[in-house]
């Protein structure tokens, strides 16, 4: 099975600190303009879900969504959750910590997109 999001060790560790202190997380990646985004770690119970919200995966028991935009955007390629140090400007729960969660991309190879139609992924 292809994963479209997966998580580095670094970005795990940070996710698993602060699941201690603000129990469970999930992930939205949403547009804040045309030509930039932001990668947003919520506590579970302070996401809202919208109708334009698209399921990309899990990382780290966390679930990980975009709006439909990005998704367009990112349908080919295979995000992978990085963390760097950062005082970024973004709600994100690791910004207090000095760290912010950054995605890193890949194009899918033709297999893994044949294997990504399989799937249903890719309409």
């Amino acid at each position: 099975m292809v994963q479209r999001v997966l998580i580095t060790l670094a970005a795990e560790d940070v996710v698993h600190q602060l699941r201690k202190y603000y129990g469970d997380l999930v992930f939205h990646q949403t547009a804040r303009c045309r030509d930039n985004f932001s990668l947003i770690c919520f506590q579970r119970r302070d996401f809202k879900l919208g109708n334009s919200d698209v399921y990309m995966g899990t990382i780290a028991n966390c679930d990980f969504y975009t709006d439909q935009d990005q998704f367009a955007h990112w349908k080919y390629t295979q995000l992978v959750i990085d963390v760097i140090n950062s005082r970024g400007s973004s709600l994100s729960l690791e910004i207090p910590l000095g760290l912010q969660f950054i995605p890193r991309s890949r194009v899918f190879t033709n297999v893994e997109l044949l294997k990504l139609e399989q799937q249903g992924a890719i309409k």
